[in-house]
């Protein structure tokens, strides 16, 4: 009698496990989407802002300043850039209704600056100590440094492509990187040496030369 009804406890463990197994890779397939949404929304933020390369501008601003006065002003820069970021991603339509702009038209004029911003980069037109001074934090650093025209670019293309939800998060996780970035400046500074961080903006700068010429192309394309 127990031989018989062992190989029956055994298939209903396995059946069980089975079913077990099952529903972990539906969890697995149900949060891939999600996955996916916010890598699409958080890489073009990524590049568009340039965390490391910031690290490198901030420290180039803060030159003049102490360490308090300068991580006083990187405060000041998120919450612009935040500000900002948020109140175009809500009214930049709006505005554009107004003014008789469409995307295509942001698109283009925007990946003419990001095109103009990147070479400058790449071929060092102009030192990085042109905005040295004190009083940083709001403008140049908060606005057009972080809040820039890829920055508000990108938003407005991914709110339409991944929705807002995945758009604020992705925001949200790359500020906080580049408020980590400018806690730590001096750290990675020495951690990775000038050379190092000149070699990683110089790379982040040529992608984004590439999203340039792919705004262009896409705005010109888009009737």
């Amino acid at each position: 009698m127990w031989e018989k009804t062992k190989p029956v406890k055994r298939n209903r463990g396995y059946r069980a496990f089975a079913n077990e197994c099952a529903a972990c890779d539906e969890d697995r397939g149900n949060m891939q989407p999600y996955v996916e949404k916010f890598l699409l929304a958080f890489i073009p933020l990524f590049v568009a802002i340039d965390p490391i390369g910031l690290v490198a501008i901030f420290l180039g601003l803060g030159g003049h300043a102490d360490a308090k006065r300068r991580q006083h002003e990187g405060t000041l820069g998120l919450i612009t850039s935040l500000a900002v970021s948020i109140g175009f991603i809500f009214l930049g339509k709006i505005i554009f209704r107004a003014l008789g702009i469409t995307v295509s038209d942001f698109q283009v004029a925007g990946g003419l600056i990001l095109l103009g911003i990147a070479v400058r980069e790449l071929l060092d037109l102009g030192g990085r100590d042109r905005y040295a001074g004190e009083a940083f934090g709001v403008v140049p650093l908060g606005m057009p440094l972080i809040a820039g025209p890829a920055l508000l670019t990108a938003l407005l293309i991914l709110v339409d492509t991944v929705g807002i939800m995945f758009t604020l998060v992705a925001l949200l996780v790359n500020l906080l990187l580049v408020g980590f970035g400018f806690r730590y400046a001096n750290h990675f500074t020495r951690w990775m040496g000038q050379q190092g961080m000149r070699g990683v903006s110089k790379l982040i700068s040529l992608l984004l030369a590439a999203i340039a010429v792919s705004l262009i192309r896409r705005g010109w394309q888009t009737p």
